[in-house]
């Protein structure tokens, strides 16, 4: 086999020699003060010169270092003591190769261990490291540079039990030379400079030191010492970065094991929460499993450990051992941590508490099928883990409530994020006064002049089918308890005071004829909760007790037959409003495009939105009345599309409703102010309020001298109170007919008064759907 490195892997052409070591014997063979050291090397000499000149002039093949094995020995006999070779993990190699040779015993045992199959290769080191490496060298050596230039190296060599043991390299060069030959190139201090900032450049390294253009003479010493500890601190570090890998529980046990020298030890993880006392599976890394919650469901903390485990945990933050799970189960009186470890095969254990400042934030498990594993003595190793675990769950638990926070602040509460820079701005002013103790007052927040857009998809006659819905539902529940009444008063030992209470049933029944009123529904709950229900309850007769069982299943809310007609009509209306806010909700991220502004949009018996929009919401962008207008017409001609999509789904709806579209203009500005209390902004001033009235009042409305709603199911309704506003909008309804969305012809009428609001004036049109 040839001891060479890859024709194109290395500046260097290889040249194993022992030359150095060889002079420095010639020179102990002339000194005449130490006769014996002098014989002795002489001898050597001779020796080496008559049975192995290549020792000194370079080998290229492995053959010959074995047939040579022990000459090198003793040429190397000062640099190997024998009484060290148990002790040192040592050998000759080649820098950043996997060739060594004259190893000490010690070396050889753990390679014995690792089993023949076993290839030893430097960790995370790859042909481009190898070759810069390998310039680093010559500019070290030759041209005088003092490059750091490479990273700590390692071994990973698993023992004999499979546990895997990690050796950091240490490479001493003494005995190493750099020679150019007559291929290599001169090197600039400019050439310098250039790779010095081009580290990742491997075309341009080459292209100063080309393949094989040095020599390389001379060999290396490698000393390795255990560092595994050290490295599976390091590769715990790296792994918590990566908390939410799918492997992760899995290479953070591999770690664990090469710490505790234990190939079956197994890790798991609970979280805590000190706010209601309960151990908890890792939310925020479900790759690790709990051997305290085996069915993965929130416990009671004391419960599970008990109260001596507990306190040990969690008030005093100290290590709980046990070297043998079942003593430890027979001197605990309370807990299941035992009896859950056994279950699984755990006969030896370590619970370590994750704490900060005092404040348990879970517990890290480390278990073991056998006993005496695991004990008090050794739980003393997790100190050197325990602190990077700590900061990493405290950093994660604060990123989760981070989260929390972020979707209570979007799902939850009205800060839209084109308002958001203002309240960011306020936070902070708050905050900076806090650090420094001073007092601040948070101030209002306030959008003053900013231009109003109302629009809304009503359900029309909602309450209508709302309270046709309760009343046939109720209709059904009253005829069943007819019915039930009388076979209970029918049948021997009859209950006399429910056979009273039927009479009164058949009255409430009677009422449902009419018109339901708005506390019938109330009425007749309340009356059933307290005169009725109590007394079937009582009754446990075979022959009536399954009807009375049935009917209580009847009256149940997302299943009982009591509540069907009422979860039709919900079910109908959410599916309206899901589907057009929907669309709303889709079409606003495209309509921020036009010019930031605020946006907030509610369901009810259809859905109605606000926007907002003015120079004040985005100060940094230029606004004029042309992105006014242009947030005007696409606001009606997403009502259109919203519309459209009621058709779509209207043979769907198990209730049959009808929609209605509106849109207020409002061509004055306005100012907008979050109410604290409230959470959400509302119009500011009094005169600013008249909008808010025409909002609430308008959907009612009717055409000025008829019965007839100025809102009518397949046409949008436009309410203008001035010619400016109506001349606009009559513009932005010729756009939407040639694009096909609204029908043409426009009809305009006057609105009736409404209390304090006069001379409103509407256009309508219908909708192509």
């Amino acid at each position: 086999m040839m001891l060479d490195f890859p024709a194109d892997g290395t500046p260097f052409k290889l040249q194993l020699s022992f030359h150095s070591v060889i002079e420095e014997l010639e020179k102990t063979a002339q000194d005449t003060q130490h006769p014996e050291a002098a014989a002795a090397a002489g001898d050597l000499l001779r020796r080496v010169n008559a049975e192995a000149p290549e020792l000194r002039e370079g080998i290229t093949q492995e053959e010959q270092l074995k047939r040579h094995e022990g000459l090198i020995r003793e040429l190397l006999h000062d640099l190997f003591p024998e009484s060290l070779t148990q002790n040192e993990i040592k050998a000759v190699g080649l820098p950043y190769s996997n060739v060594f040779f004259n190893l000490t015993e010690r070396f050889r045992k753990i390679l014995h261990a690792a089993g023949p199959s076993f290839s030893t290769y430097i960790r995370d080191f790859d042909e481009h490291q190898f070759y810069v490496m390998s310039c680093c060298i010559i500019l070290n050596q030759y041209y005088g540079t003092q490059l750091d230039f490479g990273p700590p190296l390692f071994y990973d060599i698993p023992a004999a039990d499979g546990v895997m043991r990690h050796y950091r390299i240490l490479a001493n060069a003494d005995f190493l030379d750099v020679v150019p030959t007559e291929n290599s190139l001169p090197i600039t201090p400019e050439d310098i400079d250039l790779l010095l900032n081009n580290y990742h450049d491997l075309a341009l390294w080459k292209a100063k030191f080309p393949p094989q253009t040095w020599l390389l003479r001379g060999f290396s010493l490698l000393n390795l010492f255990d560092a595994t500890v050290e490295s599976a601190v390091s590769t715990f570090k790296e792994n918590l970065l990566g908390l939410y890998h799918a492997g992760f529980q899995d290479s953070t046990a591999t770690i664990f094991r090469s710490i505790y020298r234990i190939p079956d030890l197994q890790i798991g993880f609970t979280l805590y929460t000190p706010e209601d006392g309960l151990l908890s599976p890792c939310a925020f890394g479900k790759q690790m499993k709990s051997f305290l919650l085996p069915e993965g469901q929130d416990e009671d903390a004391r419960a599970v450990l008990g109260e001596a485990v507990y306190q040990a945990l969690a008030e005093e933050n100290v290590y709980v051992a046990a070297s043998d799970t079942t003593v430890f189960q027979g001197t605990q009186t309370e807990g299941l941590i035992a009896d859950r470890l056994l279950y699984r095969n755990m006969n030896s254990f370590i619970l370590a508490p994750v704490a900060k400042n005092g404040q348990l934030l879970g517990i890290l498990e480390l278990v073991c099928p056998k006993p005496r594993r695991l004990n008090s003595i050794n739980a003393n190793k997790l100190d050197i883990i325990l602190p990077y675990l700590t900061d990493t769950v405290e950093r994660l638990v604060a990123q989760f409530q981070n989260q929390v926070q972020a979707v209570i602040q979007e799902k939850y509460t009205a800060i839209h994020g084109s308002v958001h820079w203002k309240f960011q701005e306020e936070a902070e002013r708050y905050i900076d006064a806090q650090m420094i103790g001073k007092e601040y007052k948070l101030q209002e927040i306030i959008f003053p002049e900013v231009y109003p857009l109302y629009g809304q998809l009503d359900i029309r006659g909602s309450s209508e089918a709302r309270n046709s819905s309760i009343q046939r539902d109720l209709q059904q529940q009253l005829q069943t308890l007819v019915l039930l009444l009388d076979a209970i008063g029918n049948r021997p030992g009859k209950a006399p005071e429910l056979t009273s209470e039927g009479q009164t049933v058949r009255t409430l029944l009677g009422d449902l004829d009419g018109t339901l009123l708005a506390d019938t529904e109330q009425y007749v709950q309340l009356y059933l909760e307290e005169n009725i229900h109590p007394r079937l309850r009582e009754l446990s007769a075979p022959e009536v007790l399954p009807f009375i069982q049935q009917y209580f299943r009847d009256t149940d809310k997302t299943q009982g037959s009591f509540h069907a007609w009422r979860r039709r009509y919900e079910n109908t209306v959410a599916m309206i409003n899901d589907t057009v806010a929907g669309i709303l909700d889709s079409r606003q991220k495209e309509a921020q495009t036009l010019f930031p502004h605020y946006y907030e949009r509610f369901k009810t018996d259809g859905v109605e939105h606000n926007l907002y929009i003015g120079p004040c919401i985005a100060p940094k962008q230029v606004f004029d009345v042309r992105k006014l207008q242009a947030l005007r017409l696409w606001q009606l001609q997403v009502l259109c599309e919203m519309e459209a999509a009621y058709h779509q789904v209207k043979p769907l709806l198990r209730t049959p409703l009808e929609v209605t579209t509106l849109v207020l203009a409002h061509h004055s500005t306005l100012s907008i102010r979050f109410r604290l209390d409230e959470k959400r902004f509302d119009v500011d001033g009094s005169y600013n309020a008249r909008f808010e009235i025409v909002k609430k009042r308008i959907d009612k409305a009717h055409r000025k001298g008829t019965n007839e709603r100025i809102t009518q199911p397949g046409f949008m309704t436009i309410v203008c109170s001035n010619d400016a506003e109506e001349q606009e909008y009559r513009h932005f309804i010729g756009q939407l007919q040639a694009k096909r969305l609204l029908d043409v012809g426009i009809e305009h009428f006057d609105v009736e008064d409404l209390q304090g609001i006069s001379g409103l004036r509407a256009l309508r049109v219908g909708i192509v759907h």
